[in-house]
């Protein structure tokens, strides 16, 4: 039996890949609980680098599908619609199954771009590790997901509010980075933390579906559910897990909390939205 630290030092940092760590993974009786816990934490790096790097790419994608779908432009509208309702309308389960699909069938050389005086060659194969192609398939749902919330709050914009703007001589990009973007990041807040919270839960989904975890390397529910299969044990992986996520869903609440603070900075104290946990159990 190896010890907690001997266990720390060989699966900490194993999520990363066999060179990392221990070339093998713990099997059968020689599965400690350090082992399960130093594992599962090392996973939660793969976690934490899907969930942030969807969230940031995601925010900005939906601020601009949210823009596209509020305008009076079909030519913009519809086409954004459409993408909404395309990724909140099919489970994200085959959302992954569907993309790996379409990625493998790409030319494993690349595609080639010309563009007159030089041809670019865009590498492609990178698309179907879980790493580039899972987390595309993240920031377009949680894009979808997100742009719905953003034109809701663009609808709830106070009136009062816009006509004041006006009145100002606030137009074009000015009213909208003045007014309306601040107006819709306030009022959406409390709803994209939850949106926050579910995308982190839904990384688990990744290596779960078709994306292969290359040298055993994948996230925390991935671990958990590979010493489950070797110890027929499900409370022990599964708990730890979900103790694990509970942490990051705490993380996330304070650090949308206090974003939540500062957008609301202005208003009275009985005035300023909490943000509450919601969890969706269906989505």
């Amino acid at each position: 039996m190896r010890s907690c630290a001997e266990s720390f030092e060989g699966y900490i940092l194993r999520a990363l890949g066999r060179a990392w760590g221990e070339r093998l993974l713990p099997r059968g009786l020689d599965i400690t609980l350090c082992d399960q816990l130093f594992l599962i934490a090392s996973g939660l790096i793969w976690t934490v680098y899907f969930a942030a790097l969807a969230i940031f790419f995601g925010f900005f994608l939906a601020v601009g599908v949210a823009v596209a779908r509020f305008s009076e432009n079909p030519w913009f509208s519809r086409p954004a619609s459409a993408f909404v309702f395309v990724f909140r309308g099919s489970p994200l389960f085959i959302q992954f199954f569907f993309c790996y699909s379409a990625f493998v069938l790409l030319p494993r050389s690349g595609i080639d771009i010309p563009l007159g005086f030089i041809t670019l060659t865009v590498n492609t194969s990178t698309l179907t590790t879980a790493q580039v192609g899972g987390l595309i398939v993240l920031v377009l749902n949680t894009t979808a997901y997100s742009a719905e919330l953003f034109v809701g709050a663009l609808r709830s914009i106070p009136k009062g509010d816009l006509e004041a703007a006006d009145a100002y001589g606030l137009s074009g990009f000015t009213k909208f980075r003045r007014v309306v973007f601040p107006s819709m990041l306030r009022l959406a807040w409390p709803s994209y933390t939850n949106e926050a919270i579910f995308l982190t839960h839904s990384t688990t989904l990744v290596f779960l579906s078709a994306f292969p975890a290359r040298e055993q390397a994948g996230e925390a529910f991935y671990y958990a559910r590979y010493f489950v299969d070797q110890t027929f044990n499900p409370f022990v992986g599964y708990p730890i897990v979900a103790a694990y996520f509970i942490a990051l869903t705490l993380s996330i609440v304070g650090l949308f909390g206090i974003a939540n603070r500062y957008l609301n900075r202005h208003l009275p104290q009985e005035r300023r939205a909490r943000i509450r946990f919601r969890p969706q159990y269906l989505r």
